[in-house]
């Protein structure tokens, strides 16, 4: 598996205190690294950082990624191999109440990773996380490639496509193999579909949104219900990032500082209706209603990602289909619900999904699962 690459490594984590650092921090923990997270305090109240007991398994750094010094002094004090950029403003309809500081953060808070890992002189492979939102939408039926323009209609979404270019700006400028200072630093930026997983409990999500309705008996408001949507499992994206920070940190790492999509299969693309009539066979009861609201702010209809950078370089692709996500997803939550303040369980949970999901890309022979990621990168 992983284990090879960051075994016994110092891995930092912005953003562990969230959903998706919570789970990439737990599954590197079980990989054997010595995991540094840097974040503010939990986003929600119940949060996955503070359900799974994750403090007590890691260093916990509390600070906000645009102060520049202090993230300097703590890289410079961990000398971690590989960052993993996660802390950012994640939700598009926040982005409409809160514009200046999603931009603040998204952009100029990924600009003070940067310059942190630039100043303090230390050698690691760092991925910047992004997302599919960071496309121009044109609404076309194709994925969007890693080449096609960026651009971005809601404040979150430009947000992001400008952390792509300032990504970019970044790595041409001082952390390119022609660097004299920083030619050791390998940057890369990872871009994820519409991501589902235990644990998520932000506010204007689907699957978080259907739990709090469904869990009270109460009627859920579903927007958008006709839109299309790149669904995948959170531990989807989470081992393309890792797959990624393994080529950066091979012998030719330099071919592997670019911009990477991790999306599901082209095939297993559903509706948001779709999504919502799942959740509520599989949760075994549960109502809802299209929201009509016509003063609600845009969200885009169709979103697809092609993925064939990551599949034919990587050797990465996906594991499990929409339906074993669903049914993960909703066990995990069935499980916590069953006993919230039980730490052990909600992490136990947690790992035994990790075990289920390498098993599963053993089994389909997934290239990072079968001969380990260096030789699938080298190939």
């Amino acid at each position: 598996m992983f284990q090879s690459t960051y075994s016994g490594k110092a891995v930092l984590v912005t953003g562990h205190t969230g959903f998706k650092g919570g789970w990439l921090s737990i599954w590197l923990l079980r990989l054997g690294a010595r995991v540094v997270g840097y974040s503010l305090e939990p986003p929600t109240t119940p949060c996955l950082f503070e359900s799974s007991g994750l403090a007590a398994f890691l260093q916990d750094v509390r600070g906000d990624i645009r102060d520049t010094e202090k993230l300097a002094r703590v890289i410079g004090e961990t000398r971690p191999d590989f960052i993993f950029h996660l802390a950012a403003a994640p939700l598009v309809l926040d982005s409409y109440t809160n514009p200046f500081e999603t931009f603040d953060v998204n952009v100029m808070g990924t600009l003070s990773v940067l310059e942190a890992v630039r100043r303090s002189g230390s050698m690691c492979s760092m991925i910047a996380v992004s997302t599919d939102k960071c496309y121009a939408n044109r609404e076309w039926e194709y994925g969007y490639r890693e080449h096609d323009p960026l651009g971005g209609r809601d404040p979150y979404s430009a947000s992001k496509a400008a952390m792509e270019i300032a990504v970019a700006s970044f790595r041409a400028s001082f952390f390119s193999p022609n660097s004299s200072a920083n030619a050791g630093v390998r940057v890369a930026s990872a871009r994820a579909g519409n991501v589902l997983g235990g644990g998520d409990w932000a506010s204007n999500r689907i699957v978080p949104d259907i739990v709090r309705a469904f869990h009270a008996h109460e009627v859920l408001s579903v927007r958008s219900p006709r839109a299309i949507r790149p669904w995948q499992h959170v531990l989807e994206p989470l081992s393309g990032y890792m797959a990624l920070g393994a080529a950066l940190a091979s012998s030719e790492g330099e071919k592997f500082a670019s911009a990477w999509n991790f999306g599901p299969n082209p095939t297993d693309v559903f509706t948001v209706k779709d999504l919502v009539e799942t959740i509520v066979r599989v949760w075994g009861s549960g109502t809802w209603r299209a929201n009509t609201d016509l003063d609600a702010p845009h969200e885009a209809g169709l979103l697809r990602l092609s993925i064939d950078k990551a599949t034919s370089r990587l050797g990465w692709r996906p594991v499990w289909s929409f339906e074993e996500t669903i049914t993960r997803t909703i066990r995990w939550y069935s499980r916590y619900l069953a006993s919230p303040e039980d730490c052990s369980a909600t992490y136990a949970s947690c790992v035994a999904d990790i075990a289920a999901y390498e098993s599963a890309a053993c089994e389909k022979g997934v290239a990072w699962a079968q001969q380990g990621i260096g030789a699938a990168a080298r190939s």
